[in-house]
């Protein structure tokens, strides 16, 4: 397993949409041990193949207390209501916490690591969050792009954030970075 190095807003990669993967194969495997290796020394709950600089639709997300798991060409099959959750992260903003507009209820569609079918509902908590935060990455979207005419970005105070230590040191995982 390899950390990959973390891209940043303003690079290029992060605002492509991702192609679908065609094959689950072991490459594909690799790759999401590779992300939830470089996720989790990040401290994130969630990371998109775009962040790291791979086009292509696949997503690893690791809740506290969870076992982390893959997405493979996720979909937002499924959405209702809305809300601005407080403090949501990314790590490819760092230094920063905002409150984007979510929908209250998602469900997505994808495949695991094995190629199998998955769908997953969540509801008003951080899975929900942090599966359209990833969706959205695999589509070229930020989180700040959701901020709206009511959204809050928030610069964190006392972090040091800098472009090698990526998000370290900022509590990701506490407010949903990814």
């Amino acid at each position: 397993m390899t950390i990959r190095p973390i891209r940043y807003l303003g690079d290029p990669a992060l605002r492509l949409p991702a192609r679908r993967v065609r094959v689950v194969d072991d490459g594909i495997r690799r790759l999401i041990e590779d992300m939830i290796e470089s996720m989790e020394q990040a401290q994130g709950v969630g990371l998109a193949a775009p962040q790291i600089g791979v086009g292509l639709r696949v997503v690893v997300l690791g809740l506290p207390g969870e076992r982390p798991f893959a997405l493979i060409n996720p979909e937002v099959t499924r959405r209702s209501g809305e809300r601005q959750p407080e403090g949501e992260g990314c790590l490819s903003v760092p230094g920063y916490r905002g409150t984007p507009t979510r929908s209250v209820r998602v469900a997505v569609r994808a495949l695991d690591e094995r190629g199998d079918p998955v769908e997953i509902e969540a509801e008003n908590d951080l899975l929900a969050q942090a599966l359209e935060h990833e969706v959205d990455h695999v589509n070229g979207v930020l989180y700040v792009d959701r901020l709206g005419a009511e959204g809050r970005l928030t610069k964190l105070e006392g972090a040091d954030w800098s472009a090698e230590d990526g998000a370290r040191g900022g509590g990701a995982a506490a407010a949903g970075g990814s």
